[in-house]
């Protein structure tokens, strides 16, 4: 409410000044009242006298104040527009960095049983490319045997072990779990890609052999990116990896140890705790209607990125994964996202003209024929670390090509550096990836292929 006293002395002011023209009383009457409004109304308030009624408590007024906060309104407006520099982030959103990033992400357990790994490989058997030493009769992947020591968790495998543990009253009405989710109007979220980094220290080399495990889940950073009313929520998701000292391991123990690391990123194995360490990229987008999706996807079609140029290509394998096999990974993965599973969804609520291929799904693909590859040529070259993007959807029924290209081979002390990608039907490129590669004096990250797939024995 304006104090009546500062409205009195607004008018006392004016009529006290010596001035006898009276246009002139009322440009100065206008000027000061609208200095004094700026100080003391916030501007949802302005825009609400000027659309509808004068604030309450300033009825007196009457209709006069209607040009004066107008133009003050205005004003503000386009003064504001030209004095606040561009950002990436929306004045709207902008919360949104400290709200997520100060999550505390509950702690993700699990076995590290061999089936769910089996499974895996057994749905991805009909779709890897064949081995050179296997017969065309070869029967599928058999159950692991028991060994000793147990088979370490194969690259990439790890996407199917630490699902969310919440119930399914708790999902989202597309399916997917808010643990990460900025919520409201970011209501579609997509899988933008990530990276992998595998220790290679056998005190912290991850196995199959039912070890209690656990996954330390934060949000490390956040960009809005996009104009004002098509803003982007980029979240970037870390998970580190480990077994439990105990089947008690106090929680703040387990999150004091999988974090003690230094500024060198080795460091974050050297200390004996982490497996595994990963970083997912997730953006979050507003609904869209169909005709917008149909607008975004023929834009996305006009802007495919072209293969990397080169020569011959080391990896070259051309699949299709279908309903089933998108159902299968959904299942292991405990993910229950209707862009995998529900057709109608994808076309009427997200535009899709398909179901869409997971993008741990296609990375998995590719990340294996690059593995089937090295074990082909039993060179004892392994994965070390991966970093990859989504590009573009993929779709099931729909063929997609496997490319790898070997960059430079790991020798004794050197790494190596793999070009790997996958092609969209269009011939553009859908997920590309980097691979660093090493040398394993035991083919141990090698071997596990031939259990795996079941097909050199």
């Amino acid at each position: 409410m304006l104090p009546r006293t500062a409205f009195s002395l607004l008018l006392d002011g004016t009529a006290a000044l010596d001035i006898d023209n009276q246009p002139a009383r009322i440009l100065l009457y206008h000027t000061l009242l609208t200095l004094l409004l700026t100080a003391l109304f916030p501007l949802a308030c302005l825009e609400s006298a000027v659309n509808e009624d004068v604030p309450p408590g300033l009825d007196m007024l009457g209709t006069t104040l209607k040009t004066p906060l107008r133009c003050l309104s205005h004003s503000i407006q386009r003064s504001t527009c030209r004095a606040t520099p561009p950002s990436r982030y929306s004045s709207s959103f902008s919360h949104l960095e400290s709200e997520l990033t100060t999550r505390r992400l509950p702690l993700i357990y699990d076995y590290l049983v061999p089936t769910p790994s089996h499974l895996l490989n057994l749905a991805l058997s009909d779709l890897l490319p064949p081995s050179s030493t296997a017969p065309p009769d070869a029967p599928p992947p058999s159950f692991p045997e028991t060994t000793s020591p147990a088979p370490l968790l194969p690259p990439a495998h790890h996407l199917i072990y630490f699902p969310p543990a919440i119930p399914g009253r708790m999902l989202l009405p597309d399916g997917t779990d808010p643990l990460q989710s900025p919520g409201g109007p970011f209501v579609r979220r997509m899988w933008a890609g990530g990276a992998v980094r595998f220790s290679n220290n056998p005190h912290t080399q991850l196995h199959l052999d039912g070890a209690r495990a656990v996954c330390l889940e934060s949000i490390k950073d956040v960009a809005i990116k996009g104009a004002p009313g098509s803003e982007k929520v980029f979240v970037g998701i870390e998970r580190r990896i480990g077994v439990t000292t105990s089947e008690d391991e106090p929680e703040e123990s387990i999150r004091t140890r999988l974090l003690r690391a230094t500024a060198d990123d080795d460091d974050d194995f050297a200390a004996g705790a982490v497996g595994v360490i990963e970083r997912r990229n997730i953006v979050f987008m507003r609904a869209r209607s169909r005709a917008q999706a149909a607008a975004d996807m023929q834009q996305a079609r006009t802007k495919q990125l072209q293969p990397p140029p080169g020569g011959r290509l080391d990896v070259e394998h051309v699949v299709a994964p279908d309903a089933k096999m998108l159902f299968r990974y959904s299942a292991l993965t405990y993910n229950a996202h209707a862009i995998h599973l529900d057709p109608a969804w994808c076309k009427e609520e997200e535009g899709h003209r398909g179901l869409l291929v997971h993008g741990p799904l296609s990375f998995t693909l590719l990340l294996t024929s690059l593995r089937l590859r090295l074990a082909d040529e039993a060179c004892g070259e392994a994965v070390a670390s991966v970093e990859y993007r989504n590009l573009a959807p993929l779709y099931a029924g729909e063929p997609l090509r496997l490319c790898g290209r070997a960059v430079r081979r790991a020798g004794k002390g050197e790494a190596g550096k793999w070009e790997i990608w996958a092609e969209t039907p269009e011939g553009g490129v859908a997920v590309k990836g980097t691979v660093r590669t090493e040398i394993v004096g035991e083919r141990a990250r090698v071997g596990d292929v031939d259990m795996i797939l079941g097909r050199r024995r």
